[in-house]
């Protein structure tokens, strides 16, 4: 795991503390619990669309610096900038920067359907600019053979690029409206202004820049944009049918797992007792601090250890990965930071001036770096009882912070694997532990070579970026290829979020972390999905003092997401689940012998009534769960299966699970 714009995590750790006086007091108040937010902000400033009744009603804006001319555009955007996401009530406030341009937004819901947004732009230099915009763009999937009203003249068709409606625009305008069979959009500016609309040439998105400064900006200068959103349409309330096909089983799913990389003493023993608690962790995955472990290359690290100098954090995470073992979870091993004399070049802790990450292993001393892991691995074994599983180079794709060709982890796996062997240790070595999984061409060379298939354990990505099907598919063609399981070793939607915490309660958030759970299930066949993490980091619990909240340590939504998940049945196999309609993501696992059978469903809109079919005829009835803004996996009414079939209503924006009872 790692951030693209602050690479070290203890970095992140020690920035904690700064973030920590963004966390507003009330976001955490049981009123806002009954808050559905209307209006779906992302933590960098870009709104999403407007929810009505649960469907999200889709378009998109973004803070945009335009170069003269037209001659360059830099946008807000995920990964892109820095942002601070806070809530208060029904106001969401993201602060951010773009060079020397500071801005506060501010997107407060109104009724339903609307929202307003307040956007201050404050420059600290001179800058020469064609200006400072809020861009609204308006997706060509929704409005291609739409309509576009200006004030009350006449309606012009959007279908073509025409300068038909270009020229509505080129006075101040108070009022926008845009019409298509699917849904209304009308913006409203608070001011009228002279808003400047373009069309992508790939995507046919129309794109509508409302200025809040135009023209150059000077040091000091502060302006501000006013307006208002308001969106109608067509909610999608047909039924939907789900078809259960049980006949071909495909990989066995263990259940959740977590991480559990130690970084901060105070607050993670607390998340850690609490999860181990009252989650059924199937694996785990911890750290090698290898630096710590080995500083230098001519000293015996096992010997010092058995001498008593022991790396106090190296012990920790020891203890840790001893403390998972005899409950009985198969821990992975994955090393981060690597000793200096280890790797080639001076140590880097983030990109260079080339943008490259990491440092190479030095091939020269490749016996004494397999000594060293090695070591490490059968002192655990030695004196505190684990077996390692699996062990990997954390992220060497993009070199977080060994850095890898495929070639070269190949070669890894080969001679390391074999050195594992000839020292008597089971420990196999994961393919891939991909930062993303659109990196997969990284796990080619070991794929295709033999040679190195004895001393894989797994194949690994990790899933912060890549969740089209197309990609994933290909990490479950891997597996599939070599006849391993496949593990997601680090789990999660949005690798900055540690820069904004607040984030984590947003059921916004909660919601998309479930559905791209929900869809790895369908598509990968995982044998694991490991949450990043299950310590304080990225934490499921809120409160406790963590990130500086001081209420009461309490599980939030995600937790509750993940425990629905994690109480599936062990040792269920995937099956193919059909979902015959929009906005619902689903998977199935299932017994066929024992006659057990899990669905898990995400509503990303509106509620609907659902038919599932494809059942056996031993099953006789489902138990469900649902898991919302307001419910925390709360069991409903037993819902009766006939002939193979079942029917039930599936609530909006939310995530429901349906285990088979045989009588």
């Amino acid at each position: 795991m790692i951030n693209f714009t602050c690479p070290l995590r203890l970095e992140k750790r020690m920035r904690a503390g700064v973030l920590r006086c963004c966390v507003v007091a009330g976001f955490f108040l049981l009123g806002f619990l009954q808050l559905h937010a209307q209006v779906s902000l992302a933590p960098w400033g870009n709104i999403r669309g407007i929810r009505i009744d649960g469907q999200l009603m889709r378009f998109e804006t973004n803070l945009s610096i335009v170069g003269k001319g037209w001659s360059w555009v830099t946008r807000t955007g995920k990964e892109r900038q820095r942002p601070l996401y806070t809530r208060n009530g029904h106001a969401q406030t993201v602060l951010t920067r773009i060079d020397s341009l500071y801005f506060t937004e501010v997107v407060t819901d109104e009724k339903e359907g609307g929202g307003c947004v307040s956007v201050k732009m404050t420059s600290t230099a001179d800058r020469s600019l064609q200006g400072v915009y809020v861009c609204l763009v308006i997706p060509a999937t929704y409005y291609a053979d739409g309509e576009m009203r200006v004030d009350q003249l006449k309606p012009v068709s959007l279908a073509e690029d025409s300068a038909a409606w270009r020229k509505l625009v080129r006075a101040p305008v108070g009022n926008i409206r845009f019409t298509s069979r699917e849904q209304q959009l009308t913006l409203t500016l608070q001011k009228p202004a002279a808003v400047f609309i373009r069309k992508e040439k790939d995507q046919g998105d129309l794109q509508v820049f409302i200025p809040v400064v135009s023209g150059n900006v000077e040091k000091g200068q502060t302006a501000t944009r006013n307006f208002s959103l308001k969106v109608s349409g067509l909610i999608d309330r047909k039924q939907v049918t789900l078809v259960l096909d049980t006949t071909d089983p495909g990989r066995v799913f263990d259940g959740i797992g977590g991480n559990f990389r130690l970084q901060n003493p105070k607050e993670d023993p607390k998340v850690i007792d609490y999860c181990l608690k009252h989650l059924r962790v199937a694996w785990g995955r911890v750290e090698m601090p290898w630096s710590l472990w080995q500083p230098e290359m001519d000293e015996d690290p096992v010997a010092a250890a058995k001498a008593g100098k022991l790396n106090p954090h190296v012990a920790a995470s020891m203890e840790m990965a001893a403390r998972l073992y005899k409950k009985g979870i198969p821990v992975i091993l994955s090393a981060w930071f690597p000793p200096a004399w280890a790797v080639t070049g001076k140590l880097r802790s983030g990109p260079g001036h080339d943008g490259v990450w990491g440092n190479p292993l030095n091939q020269a001393r490749t016996k004494e770096i397999y000594r060293s892991i090695a070591g490490y691995i059968a002192y655990l074994k030695a004196q505190y009882g684990v077996e390692i599983a699996d062990f990997s180079f954390n992220e060497s794709d993009l070199g977080i912070n060994v850095r890898q060709t495929g070639a070269e982890q190949d070669a890894l796996i080969k001679g390391l694997g074999a050195y594992f062997v000839s020292k008597g240790l089971n420990t196999k070595l994961l393919l891939g532990d991909n930062s993303d999984a659109t990196t997969y061409g990284f796990i080619n060379p070991a794929l295709h070579d033999p040679a190195a298939r004895p001393y894989i354990g797994a194949v690994s990505f990790h899933s912060w970026r890549g969740w089209d099907k197309e990609t994933l598919q290909k990490w479950a063609d891997a597996a599939t290829t070599l006849h391993l399981p496949l593990i997601v070793a680090e789990g999660s939607i949005d690798a900055q979020a540690w820069g904004y915490p607040e984030i984590f309660e947003e059921p916004s958030y909660a919601l998309k972390e479930i559905n791209l759970y929900v869809k790895l299930l369908a598509i990968c066949q995982p044998k694991s999905i490991l949450q990043w993490q299950l310590t304080s980091d990225y934490s499921l619990l809120a409160g406790g003092g963590i990130y500086g909240n001081n209420s009461p340590l309490h599980p939030t939504q995600r937790f509750w997401n993940l425990k629905q998940l994690a109480s599936t049945p062990a040792g269920l196999r995937a099956m193919s689940l059909e979902v015959q309609g929009a906005n619902i993501s689903g998977a199935a696992l299932g017994d066929n012998h024992k006659g057990v059978y899990a669905i898990h469903l995400v509503n990303n809109g509106a509620s609907r009534q659902m038919t599932l079919t494809g059942l056996p005829a031993t099953v006789k009835s489902l138990r469900v769960w649902v898991t919302d803004k307001d419910k925390s996996m709360q069991e409903g009414h037993i819902i009766a299966v006939k002939k193979g079939k079942a029917t039930f209503t599936l609530d909006a924006t939310s995530f429901t699970t349906l285990i088979s009872k045989r009588n």
